[in-house]
């Protein structure tokens, strides 16, 4: 399929002009570009939520890895501490 010659595009401007009228289609074009400034608007924040929820997760683990560490710390205590005792 080949791509729309200029004088197809111009055909379909002057139809679009015809239907919709001069008056809205500014007002076409203004919503069209609000609703493309919200849409990129909620992929950024989107992009954001999803860094921070990798952020949280990040720092879960290294939580758990210090926990894990203090309990074989404590665990490893105890045991020589009972070996002392025997």
């Amino acid at each position: 399929m080949t791509p729309p010659s200029m004088w197809q595009i111009v055909l379909i401007l002057v139809i679009v002009l015809l239907l919709f009228g001069g008056k809205k289609i500014p007002e076409l074009a203004k919503g069209l570009g609000s609703g493309i400034k919200n849409f990129k608007k909620a992929v950024k924040e989107d992009d954001e939520n999803t860094t921070s929820k990798e952020e949280i997760s990040q720092v879960g683990e290294a939580s758990q890895i210090k926990q894990t560490q203090a309990t074989e710390s404590t665990t490893q205590n105890k045991a020589d501490s009972q070996k002392q005792e025997a």
